[in-house]
Parts: C-alpha cells; sequence; structure tokens
C-alpha cells in the first residue's frame, strides 16, 4: 500500500500502552519492523511485539538511567546513553539482559547517538561539544572531534558520511573514511536565537535532511546542496520541548507531533500541511516514528506510548 495524503489522513490509535510511570524519552523500531523499544526516565526498557500490539518485556537500568536507546544490527542488543552516575554508552543484550561492553569518553550528557545503518559503527554527540565515533566491538573511541557547541549527528542510509548540526546554525557533512580530514561540505543555515537544533535525520533516499528544533518549526534541507527546500511551523511548542520529527519510510512526509497532543504531517515535496491528527495525548509528543516495514507508526508523551493504524480493528 501507498502512501498518499488520504492514508495519512485516515491513521487512528490502534493502542495505548501505559507502561511507563514517567516520560519515554525515546524509542527506536527494529529493522525487521517488528518490535519497538522504548527508554525512559523511570530507568525502564520496554520492548513491545508490534505485530501482537502488547509490552514483550520490561528490563531496567536502574543505577545508569537510560536514554536514547538504539538498536544494532545484531538480534536482540541495543546501545544507549545513560543519564545518571556517569556518561558512558552502554552496550546490552536484552535476551540475558548482560552488558555486552561500555563505551566511556564523554564527560558531559550524551545528547545524540545513531547507529550506522550497514555496519557496527555508531556516532555519538555530546554537552562536552564532542562527537565520538565508535564501534561495537572495541571500548575505545574510534575517532574523536571537536566542535565549538552543542552537536547533533545522525548517519546517511548508506552508512558512508554522517552530518553533524553544529550551534544550531551549521551542518558539516563528513565522509567516514576520511572525517579526520574535516567536512567535505557546509550548509551554514540563518540562526534563530529563538531556540536550538535538537535532532537531524536523513531520508531513506538520502536526498533530504530533517533538522528539528525546540521552537514551533522544523527544517527540511538538501542533503547535497544544503538549500533549504521547507520550514514547517504551525504546531504548539511554547515550552522549548524537544519534540521528536521524523520522516515516513517512503521519504515523502514529514511529521512531528505538538505540546497539545496532536501530529501535523507536511508533504516534503508540495510544503503543504496534509494532516493533523488528534491521539489525545495528555502532553507534548516527545517521541515520533514510522514503522520502517509496517503501516503503522508509533507516538509517545508523559509515560503513554499509542500505536497508530489505518483501522481501529488493527
Amino acid at each position: 500500500m501507498k502512501l498518499t495524503d488520504n492514508v495519512l489522513r485516515s491513521f487512528r490509535v490502534a493502542k495505548v500502552f501505559r507502561e511507563n510511570s514517567d516520560k519515554i524519552n525515546c524509542f527506536d523500531f527494529s529493522p525487521n519492523g517488528e518490535t519497538v523499544i522504548s527508554s525512559s526516565d523511570d530507568d525502564s526498557i520496554v520492548l513491545y511485539d508490534c505485530q501482537e500490539g502488547k509490552p514483550k518485556r520490561t528490563l531496567y537500568s536502574k543505577k545508569y538511567g537510560v536514554d536514547l536507546i538504539r538498536y544494532t544490527h545484531a538480534a536482540n542488543t541495543v546501545v544507549y546513553s545513560s543519564n545518571k552516575i556517569d556518561d558512558t554508552i552502554r552496550y546490552l543484550s536484552l535476551h540475558d539482559n548482560k552488558y555486552i561492553r561500555y563505551f566511556p569518553g564523554h564527560t558531559k550528557r550524551v545528547v545524540a547517538l545513531s547507529m550506522s545503518p550497514v555496519d557496527d559503527t555508531f556516532i555519538s554527540g555530546s554537552l562536552d561539544k564532542t562527537i565520538r565515533l565508535w564501534d561495537l566491538r572495541s571500548p575505545n573511541c574510534q575517532g574523536l572531534m571537536h566542535l565549538q557547541g552543542k552537536p547533533v549527528c545522525s548517519f546517511d542510509p548508506e552508512g558512508l558520511i554522517f552530518a553533524a548540526g553544529v550551534n544550531s546554525e551549521m551542518v558539516k557533512l563528513y565522509d567516514l573514511r576520511s572525517f579526520d580530514k574535516g567536512p567535505f561540505a557546509t550548509f551554514k543555515m540563518q540562526y534563530d536565537r529563538t531556540c536550538e537544533w535538537t535532532g537531524l535525520k536523513f531520508s531513506n533516499d538520502g536526498k533530504l535532511i530533517l533538522i528539528s528544533t525546540n521552537g514551533g518549526f522544523i527544517r527540511l534541507i538538501d542533503a547535497f546542496k544544503g538549500a533549504v527546500l521547507h520550514t514547517f511551523g504551525g504546531y504548539n511548542n511554547s515550552k522549548a520541548v524537544t519534540l521528536e520529527a521524523s520522516f515516513t519510510p517512503d521519504s515523502q512526509f514529514i511529521m512531528i507531533g505538538s505540546e497539545d497532543g496532536k501530529i501535523h504531517v507536511w508533504n516534503g515535496e508540495s510544503g503543504m500541511k496534509v494532516a493533523v491528527l488528534d491521539g489525545k495525548h495528555t502532553g507534548p509528543i516527545t517521541c515520533l516514528q514510522f514503522n520502517p516495514k509496517f503501516m503503522t507508526f508509533a507516538s509517545a508523551c508523559s509515560n503513554m506510548v499509542r500505536k497508530w493504524g489505518l483501522s481501529s480493528s488493527d
């Protein structure tokens, strides 16, 4: 089934999960789309079965806390950042709830974590103004970049380059094989002092980059030329919350939640808003992702996850 304006408008909440007692700070779909995993400020990791639409198991990271959880390519393993004690990144086997490896190095909170789409490489960005490059097989940092400000970073879909957003005004593109030589492209954006960048994502076709902010707008730019194609606004974010914006898997549509619990969807090509979906969330929608394989997406507010499908009989 192809995603169209009308199909997007027909999405409804199929399931509501109330597994958490505190804010859900991140979630991630498995590459095969069969499960989604969430991390929360209540120190829990919840694994959901997307086909059966129910929670499968809950693990806890009480000592270190858990944030920015990401699936790796191996079955049943994740990496995540800590939000207590230290700023070490942890590599966890969900199968037996044991740590496989620790990745120490950052000296302040990790605010960006991106897994390579093709191999065991991942990158992290921290408030210590560095981006670090890692390999799951080694606890040692494989590369280090010092920046002027808070970074956001992400891999392109082929895993050959990564983008770093710096100081909320520049996007720098690096070749993974020679990133120590500096960026091969730098795109300077108009600086907006009312907000800061909170996320950066490539579309699945690699042609677009989506820049999220903690203000009332997000930007879509051309990944090759750096030109701003569209600025999307008209949703509520008066408290400077970090709201996750996402592409649909076909790279055609862009979606973001808002502080009033509604989800706004735009057509990336025309720039037109095509839908506003009301999931009856009680607070700001901090997490929002489309399933990479199935016609569902998930949204989360303070302590609830909603699974969206095309019909309520899902």
